[in-house]
């Protein structure tokens, strides 16, 4: 048996991290740009624990371009680091400063916000640069050093006369990526990356207008200056206490956040918690209304003030992806490139401590002022209800403050709603029956039938009822949902006395006859009913459980039923007390007879929204012809 070490060769390795470390060649200046944080917040550091016996200062990174020469700057006021550290920490890839520093002084820097890890952001520079340059000064007492490297493993070091504590990087850009010297790429990448981290970055200069002097005529114009431009916000809201923040100070945030954003967010939710991992941020609930389809992927992730990714998947359970807003976690592992999370028990804990934190937001609203909670109720159910579907835990919670609006605009919990129907609304087996209506326009006239008998209709019109209501009748004991247009609630709902039909049997077994040669019974099951006379003479329902299933199917859940393309299927309830029913019985001509029936049925598909095409084209042309 042979044993050994596997030799990696850097001269191998070398061309594939310039070429494949990052998917987007973008990334380079997020990264060097989070070097030079880091040694900035290293010197912060040192000099707050006495090692570092120099003056901190207020010091910023600062980015240049040289379109000319084609060259990029990006130059730190950090620690700097002498020639062996260069050595060190350059020529030696993948060996991480931040790591080592890190580990030092693991009990006093553990909140330093350093940000490196894996040590091959830098060579990131190398995907846009054909040669790269690093001067440095270290804030010890030493020369400065001059690194410079073509993309090959060789390299040169020499002295240097810079004077000046910090680190300047020095891309020279190659032709493929020229766009990375116009000064409107950059300021793109440095808002997109860099708009929140902890160092004030500046890019260029700005004109800012200063007051008038007193004694300025009126014609004159106001004074100007160039000033520093810089380009980010070193103390976001999320870094707050939120004992700190007024309301004020959020919805500025938002508005930061999404400046082409012009609706305020509904309410906001801050998270801040060290234990037993760290995570800061705000999420804010927009107005969602109806729309499942609504833009995801607004969530920015945030580590150590660093923007990784606005693809949350897996922090954030995928009920709140529409929610907006900032997380930030030094906790959340990331993969050497930082732009894929890596699955981990940690994120796990994250994603249930922010579905926790949501619920018991939404519950504090609901128990301090329920009167607003049921206004920014229909702008925030969808997101509750996806989340009672998906996540057990949340709907445990939500169960108590989840609203369950009826068709006359009041809004009751399931308790309550329980409570109001348990006497009326039973059917034969003692099970409570909520009736409820999608559309109220739509279904106005089942609505106001069952109102008539005094029944509680609710208003279910998400997108997604139809898989709530399952959820809902598994969860519940003797609880089922029946729409008002389904099957027929007279069948449903426990009376105390029944409707006595004016047809005898025979000529209820006539009457079915007559109408089963007219309408097409592949399609519609006949049902003699006796009820009110005033009642409508034809009813069109669909059977609840076949309903629900085709709904299920257009929203993605009826694939594990196993349903496939269900074909259409309804009940016809036919009233055989209306006086209509009577004419069309007693009628002696076929043709007449076949006229009334082809009428009502279109009448009722009609009030069913069934009539469409050519068949609206001829119960049109019937009904001028009957009206004639």
């Amino acid at each position: 048996m042979a044993t050994g070490n596997i030799n990696v060769s850097v001269e191998n390795i070398f061309p594939l991290i310039k070429k494949f470390l990052y998917s987007d060649h973008e990334i380079f200046l997020r990264e060097l740009i989070s070097n030079a944080t880091d040694a900035t917040l290293k010197l912060k550091h040192l000099t707050n624990i006495g090692e570092a016996k120099v003056e901190y200062g207020n010091p910023m990174i600062e980015i240049k371009v040289d379109k000319e020469a084609k060259q990029l700057h990006i130059i730190d006021q950090g620690l700097g680091m002498t020639a062996d550290e260069v050595q060190k920490y350059i020529n030696e890839v993948a060996f991480s400063g931040a790591e080592e520093f890190l580990e030092k002084y693991k009990d006093s820097a553990k909140d330093a916000g350093i940000i490196g890890h894996f040590g091959l952001g830098f060579y990131s520079a190398f995907m846009v640069a054909d040669k790269v340059e690093i001067i440095t000064k270290s804030y010890k007492d030493e020369p400065a050093a001059h690194w410079t490297c073509d993309g090959s493993t060789s390299y040169t070091l020499e002295a240097h006369d810079k004077a000046e504590r910090g680190t300047e990087i020095i891309l020279h850009i190659n032709e493929e990526e020229e766009s990375f010297l116009e000064d409107s790429k950059i300021s793109e990448l440095l808002t997109k990356y860099n708009k929140f981290m902890p160092i004030p970055i500046k890019f260029g200069t700005k004109t800012e207008t200063l007051p008038k002097p007193e004694d300025a005529k009126e014609e004159d114009p106001a004074p100007t200056q160039e000033v520093d431009n810089i380009i980010n916000n070193p103390s976001p809201a999320w870094t707050k206490q939120p004992a700190d923040l007024k309301e004020e100070d959020y919805k500025g945030f938002y508005r930061e956040l999404y400046p082409m954003q012009f609706e305020e967010p509904l309410f906001n939710i801050h998270l801040n918690v060290d234990y037993p991992f760290n995570l800061t941020g705000i999420l804010y609930f927009p107005k969602l209304g109806q729309d499942m389809s609504i833009q995801k992927d607004k969530i920015q992730l945030y580590q150590n003030q660093v923007f990784v990714t606005d693809n949350v998947e897996g922090i954030v359970p995928e009920f709140l992806t529409m929610l907006r807003g900032v997380i930030d976690s030094p906790d959340i592992p990331l993969n050497v490139s930082r732009s894929y999370l890596q699955a981990d028990g940690a994120v796990k804990k994250i994603s249930s401590y922010i579905t926790r934190k949501v619920a018991d937001k939404l519950s504090s609203l609901f128990k301090n002022d329920r009167e607003d909670f049921e206004k920014k109720w229909n702008d925030i159910k969808v997101v509750i209800e996806y989340g009672m579907l998906s996540e057990d835990k949340f709907f445990e919670k939500a169960d108590k403050f989840a609203l369950y609006p009826t068709v006359d605009d009041t809004y009751l919990t399931f308790e309550e709603l329980q409570e109001k129907i348990k006497e009326q609304q039973t059917d034969k087996d003692n099970k409570l029956v909520v009736l409820y209506a999608s559309n109220k326009d739509e279904q106005h006239a089942y609505i106001a039938a069952a109102k008539d008998k005094g029944y509680e209709v609710l208003l279910l019109d998400s997108p997604i009822v139809s898989h709530l209501i399952q959820k809902l009748e598994t969860s519940k004991e003797n609880v089922s949902f029946v729409r008002v247009d389904g099957d027929h609630i007279d069948n449903l709902i426990k009376k105390d006395e029944e409707t006595i039909s004016k047809l005898s049997d025979e000529e209820k077994e006539a009457l079915k006859g007559d109408l089963e040669k007219v309408i097409p019974t592949t399609t519609y099951t006949v049902q003699l009913e006796a009820m009110d006379s005033t009642a409508s003479p034809f009813m069109i329902t669909q059977p609840e459980f076949m309903r629900r299933m085709k709904e299920m199917q257009q929203t993605g859940g009826g694939g594990m039923f196993g349903m496939g393309n269900m074909p259409e299927m309804y009940n016809l309830i036919v009233n055989t007390n209306h006086d209509l029913i009577t004419q069309i019985k007693d009628a002696t001509a076929e043709a007449e007879k076949e006229r009334l029936i082809k009428q009502s049925l279109d009448l009722a598909k009609l009030s069913q929204n069934l009539l469409k095409g050519e068949e609206l084209t001829d119960f049109i042309k019937r009904s001028f012809e009957m009206i004639k």
